[in-house]
């Protein structure tokens, strides 16, 4: 819970000073759908990308090596031409439950726009005011997205610099065209998309939901479970609000992916009364997912 303490800002790069870094990371890179080409490409640029998260330093928060955020970046490449990787990348991301062994899911997002030039042994580097490539632009991007979650689960609007950080490599990378994925109004689902919901004021009631979810639901739950069910409860009403708002919302679609069966399962402990109201919740806000809180009718 140390992560209470501190007001993360923007990247900055500090020399001279010991901090241990935010991510423990796992990076894989599936290469099954590439037939016929040298496969130690994959491996190196595993490796190169594995070390670039997990060595460099993303935020001024001090974390102690067990408060490290778990998180997986899965690439999958489905074509590789003279270089050009066409690919798509699956991102996960957790954290602790207070007092507990139960660990929560903060970020769970696939991404199928994600194509990047790479030269196998190619320094991977980033400057917080340009971007060399659209393969670290993108890897970044998801990195301040990870810090923002999981800083928003501990703190009221404690991830709001690192969603604005991720804002602004949004900005940055409009301004190559060949690189996708970061357009406006092209998909619904795309990393401009995520950046606007995170930054937009229509999407304040969804952060504070993040946070009353996390830290007063179930960082509760262990020192008294009918109260941070409560709360857990509760807070999902802002979910509603936001559907109003913003309909098509990509942060409907992330709660679905990575909060959804958490909150079914809480709910099954509830009273028959708050079943029913869990179940007409989510019938309004999942309509398409009814065979996973079919079991709160019951």
């Amino acid at each position: 819970m140390k992560r209470l303490l501190f007001l993360p800002i923007l990247f900055v790069c500090t020399t001279g000073i010991v901090r241990s870094q935010e991510l423990n990371a796992v990076l894989t890179i599936n290469s099954d759908k590439v037939q016929g080409t040298n496969k130690q490409i994959f491996n190196t640029l595993q490796n190169a990308l594995s070390e670039f998260i997990n060595t460099k330093k993303w935020s001024t928060a001090t974390f102690s090596p067990n408060e490290r955020i778990d998180c997986n970046f899965t690439i999958i490449v489905n074509s590789l031409e003279n270089n050009l990787f066409s690919s798509e990348i699956q991102i996960q991301a957790r954290r602790p439950v207070f007092n507990s062994t139960y660990t929560t899911t903060v970020f769970n997002f696939r991404d199928t726009e994600f194509n990047f030039e790479y030269t196998e042994f190619e320094p991977l580097e980033y400057n917080e005011n340009t971007l060399n490539s659209n393969l670290t632009a993108v890897i970044i991007y998801y990195i301040y997205v990870i810090l923002g979650f999981d800083f928003d689960s501990f703190s009221p609007n404690g991830g709001q610099s690192f969603f604005q950080q991720a804002q602004q490599i949004v900005t940055l990378a409009q301004s190559e065209p060949s690189w996708n994925g970061w357009t406006a109004f092209a998909n619904r689902r795309n990393r401009h998309a995520l950046a606007t919901a995170l930054t937009e004021n229509q999407g304040e009631s969804f952060h504070t939901m993040w946070y009353n979810y996390h830290r007063k639901g179930l960082d509760e739950m262990a020192a008294n479970a009918d109260r941070g069910r409560a709360n857990l409860i509760s807070s999902l009403s802002a979910l509603k609000e936001l559907k109003n708002a913003r309909p098509a919302s990509v942060l409907l679609q992330l709660f679905s992916d990575s909060k959804l069966d958490e909150a079914v399962a809480v709910y099954s402990k509830a009273t028959m009364q708050e079943k029913q109201e869990g179940h007409k919740l989510f019938s309004e806000l999942f309509p398409a997912a009814t065979s996973r809180y079919e079991s709160l009718k019951n």
